[in-house]
C-alpha cells in the first residue's frame, strides 16, 4: 500500500482522527510555548557560543521529565488517558497564564523557571500517554503507519507552533524580547485550552488503560509507583525485544544528539560569519531543515517498506544509512556534507525510531505500556543530555572534530552488530 492510501485508511477511524486533534493542537501550542520561553528567559540552546554552554542548556531543557519520568509511568497504566490528557492541557493553560502574570508584574526570575520546567514536565507526559493510547484506536498492522504519520505530523505542528508564535517578530519588526514572549506565550495558553476541549471528544476509556484504578486508590499507588517502574523495566527485560529496541533507540539517540550539538557550532563557523554569533540560530535554521527532509523520507519510506521488511531488520538498515551519514562529516566538514549528513542521518534516526516505538507497542501488554513509554522517554533525554555532555568535554569550539566524527560513524556499526544478534520474537511470560 500507498502512504497516502495507509493515511485515508488511517483517517477512517474515529480514535485515530480524534487522538491526531488531539496531538496537533497539543503540541502546536508546544512550539509557541517555547518560543515564547526562549524570548523570556533567553533559554535556548542554540544561542550558546562553547561546547559547554549548549551541554548546560540542553540539560536544563531535558531535565523535567527525565526527572519526573519515573513518577508518571506507572500513572499512565492506571489513570484514564483521556482524562490526562484533559486536565494536563488545563494545567499547562493554568501555568502559562501564571507565566504571562509573573511577567507582567516583574516577579522573580526563579519563579519563571520552575514554571517553565513544570510545562515542560507536563507535556512530556501529555505526549507518553498519547503514544500509550494509540494502540487502543489503531488497529495491530497499522501501527507502523500510525507511528510514522502521528509523530510526524506533531512535530511539523510543533514547528508550526514556533513561526505562529515569533510571527510578531515580522509584523511588527521592532517588538522587544518581552513583547515577543508575551505574544507567544498567549498564542501557546489558547492552544493549550483547544486541546483541552480536543480531548473531551474523546471517549473517557477510548485510550485506557484496560484496568484504571478508582480515584480513591490514587494515595495508595503513588506510594507503589518505584516499586511498579521497577516492575516495568523488568517486565520488558524479560520480553526482550523491547528491551532491546529500547537499547538500541537509546544509542540511536546517543549518536544522533552528539551530531546535533556538533552541528550547532559547525553551522555558525561553516554555514555563516563567526564573528557574528547572533545570526547562528538562523544559519542553524538551515540545517534543521534539511534534517526534516530527512525525518520526512523516513515517515513516507518506512510505512511502504514496513509489509516486505521486518521491524528489527529496517532498524539494521537504518543504522548502517546512519553510519554512511555520518562518514560524510568524517571526510569533509564542507557545507554540503554538513547538509547532506543532517538528511541522511536524521532518515536513519527516525526511520529507527518508528520500528522501535512499534516494537515497544506491539510486544508490550496494555497495562505495561505506559510505563514502557516513560521509561523511553526518560533514555531518550537522558541519552541526548549525555551527548550534550560528551560533546561538551571532546567538541572543540568550532565544532568539528573528523577523529569524533570518524568514531561516532564506527559505533553505528559497532550497535548494528549487536543488535543483529538480538531475538526477533517477544518471550512468552507466564501469568
Amino acid at each position: 500500500m500507498s502512504l497516502a492510501s495507509d493515511v485515508r485508511s488511517l483517517w477512517h477511524s474515529s480514535g485515530f482522527r480524534r487522538l491526531t486533534y488531539q496531538r496537533l493542537l497539543s503540541q502546536g501550542g508546544d512550539g509557541m510555548f517555547q518560543v515564547g520561553i526562549a524570548a523570556a528567559f533567553f533559554f535556548d540552546p542554540t544561542t550558546a557560543t562553547s561546547p559547554e554552554a549548549i551541554a548546560t542548556g540542553f540539560a536544563i531543557l531535558l531535565a523535567p521529565f527525565t526527572v519526573v519520568g519515573p513518577f508518571v509511568g506507572p500513572l499512565i497504566d492506571r489513570w484514564k488517558r483521556q482524562r490526562i490528557l484533559l486536565f494536563g492541557n488545563l494545567v499547562r493553560l493554568v501555568l502559562v497564564t501564571t507565566i504571562v502574570a509573573a511577567l507582567l508584574l516583574d516577579g522573580p526570575v526563579w519563579s519563571l523557571y520552575v514554571l517553565a520546567l513544570l510545562a515542560l514536565s507536563v507535556n512530556r507526559f501529555l505526549l507518553a500517554s498519547m503514544t500509550a493510547g494509540l494502540p487502543r484506536v489503531v488497529p495491530a498492522d497499522e501501527l507502523l503507519t500510525a507511528n510514522a504519520v502521528l509523530p510526524t505530523l506533531g512535530t511539523i505542528a510543533a514547528a508550526v507552533g514556533g513561526a505562529v508564535g515569533g510571527v510578531v517578530t515580522f509584523v511588527a519588526p521592532q517588538v522587544s524580547d518581552a513583547g515577543l514572549a508575551f505574544a507567544a506565550l498567549v498564542g501557546a495558553g489558547i492552544a493549550f485550552g483547544a486541546a483541552s476541549w480536543a480531548a473531551t471528544l474523546l471517549g473517557r476509556d477510548e485510550l485506557g488503560p484496560a484496568h484504571p484504578i478508582a480515584t480513591g486508590e490514587v494515595g495508595e499507588r503513588l506510594r507503589a509507583l518505584v516499586t511498579e517502574l521497577v516492575d516495568g523495566a523488568r517486565y520488558l527485560r524479560r520480553r526482550v525485544t523491547p528491551f532491546h529496541a529500547l537499547g538500541v533507540m537509546s544509542a540511536q539517540r546517543l549518536l544522533y544528539g552528539l551530531m546535533f550539538v556538533a552541528s550547532i557550532l559547525i553551522s555558525r563557523s561553516v554555514l555563516g560569519d563567526p564573528d557574528r554569533p547572533e545570526q547562528a540560530l538562523g544559519d542553524f535554521s538551515l540545517v534543521v531543515g534539511f534534517a526534516a527532509v530527512g525525518f520526512g523520507l523516513a515517515a513516507v519510506l518506512t510505512p511502504m517498506l514496513g509489509a516486505r521488511v521486518e521491524r528489527q531488520t529496517w532498524i539494521l538498515w537504518c543504522l548502517g544509512v546512519g553510519a554512511g551519514g555520518q562518514l560524510l562529516l568524517a571526510v569533509s566538514s564542507a557545507p554540503w556534507a554538513l547538509l547532506a549528513a543532517a538528511v541522511i542521518v536524521s532518515f536513519a534516526v527516525q526511520g529507527g525510531k518508528i520500528a522501535v516505538d512499534t516494537i515497544v507497542q506491539r510486544d508490550t501488554v496494555d497495562e505495561y505500556r505506559g510505563r514502557a513509554f516513560t521509561l523511553y522517554d526518560m533514555v531518550y533525554n537522558v541519552a541526548f543530555v549525555g551527548a550534550a555532555v560528551i560533546g561538551g568535554l571532546t567538541l572543540p569550539d568550532d565544532g568539528y572534530s573528523r577523529t569524533l566524527m570518524l568514531v561516532v560513524a564506527l559505533t553505528y556499526g559497532a550497535v548494528a552488530l549487536v543488535y543483529a544478534r538480538a531475538p526477533r520474537q517477544a518471550a512468552s511470560i507466564g501469568a
